[in-house]
């Protein structure tokens, strides 16, 4: 199957890596629309209310809330025919108003995953060797010593990987790399999947007690948002590291600062927050033992290069009558080849 000519694509004016425009306007069957991300802008709503394809940013705090793929916007947009979630995550799309809808969703599932992966071992060797620490005390005292900041070595610990997806899967395979112990809890994959990916399955409670690290890689959803709350900082080991470059929101803030205030916890590696930049007063910027980035795992310059690639060539997949390979709803794909044929051929 072919499309028809001219399926309309739109992206907001958000920065993507110049691959997403290029092979967007290199098919002959696609126009794109780069819109304005003003709120207030008519125009951005009047072609929105034409597009067939959506790509919209993953980051729920860049994205102005109007322009959310959520049942107003859905309703506003009846040619919508697919929505392209730009990145792993998805927190500015309501999958199952869209499912309701007849419209496909994707994500970029594992186009930015050996960057994640990467960052999330450079927050906790940063964490360990006390880099940020040293780096500070050289640029601005005198009169420390090298074992003042003495950090430690990794080797022979255990890592503890919540969620064993594309990215987890990237970490546990450079976690044997440094000499880790892999334990991963998934309740979405079986025993023996868990092990095909490179860690022991354990329950969540022994990935607690056990784990010398514990990263989170699992989505936010409303069963993950505040997991790792007061109950299982207490129940990791004493001395123990704190790692995410998941979501904000999956960790509770308060609680993970009270226990690095206290002692029982050594450190956190955190590249994701509540609110995104966090607050220069955020209590957790306080302590020095918490190295902090800014959702920027993903945002190398290859893991934008991949997502950009990945999220146009799914577009172009189902625009096409394809199915691509991340879809978030399957269930809606029998009803989404339907109302594609019938939009357009009306556009012809």
């Amino acid at each position: 199957m072919t499309t028809s000519p001219k399926a309309r694509v739109c992206r907001l004016d958000l920065w993507i890596n110049p691959v997403f425009d290029e092979l967007i306007t290199s098919q002959s069957q696609l126009t794109l629309q780069v819109l304005s991300r003003n709120t207030d802008d008519s125009a951005t709503a009047d072609a929105l209310a034409e597009t067939h394809a959506y790509h919209v940013s993953a980051a729920k705090d860049e994205l102005p809330k109007r322009w959310f793929v959520d049942a107003k916007l859905i309703q506003a947009c009846p040619q919508l025919l697919c929505v392209s979630a730009g990145g792993a995550g998805y927190d500015t799309v309501d999958v199952q108003a869209c499912t309701e809808a007849g419209i496909a969703v994707v994500n970029q599932a594992g186009a930015n995953a050996n960057s994640v992966a990467e960052h999330t071992f450079a927050l906790l060797l940063a964490v360990v060797k006390r880099i940020v620490e040293s780096d500070n005390k050289l640029r601005h005292e005198t009169g420390f010593s090298r074992e003042d900041l003495m950090g430690d070595e990794i080797y022979g610990g255990t890592i503890g990987l919540i969620g064993l997806g594309a990215i987890g899967t990237c970490t546990a395979r450079i976690s044997k790399g440094f000499g880790l112990e892999v334990l991963a809890y998934d309740p979405l994959l079986s025993e023996d999947q868990i092990r095909l990916r490179g860690a022991e399955p354990v329950t969540l409670n022994a990935l607690l007690q056990r784990s010398d690290y514990v990263s989170l890689h699992c989505p936010l959803q409303t069963e993950t948002r505040h997991m790792m709350g007061a109950e299982q900082f207490a129940a990791m080991k004493p001395g123990s590291i704190f790692l995410s470059t998941a979501r904000g929101g999956i960790h509770d803030e308060a609680a993970l600062f009270a226990s690095l205030k206290s002692g029982h916890l050594r450190g956190a590696g955190l590249d994701v927050w509540e609110v995104e930049p966090p607050r220069q007063e955020s209590p957790l910027l306080s302590l020095p033992n918490v190295v902090a980035s800014f959702h920027t795992a993903g945002v190398s310059h290859g893991g934008r290069r991949n997502v950009a690639r990945s999220s146009a060539n799914q577009i172009f997949s189902m625009l096409n009558g394809e199915r691509p390979p991340h879809l978030l709803n399957p269930e809606v794909w029998e009803r989404f080849l339907a109302r594609r044929k019938a939009v357009l051929t009306a556009a012809v």
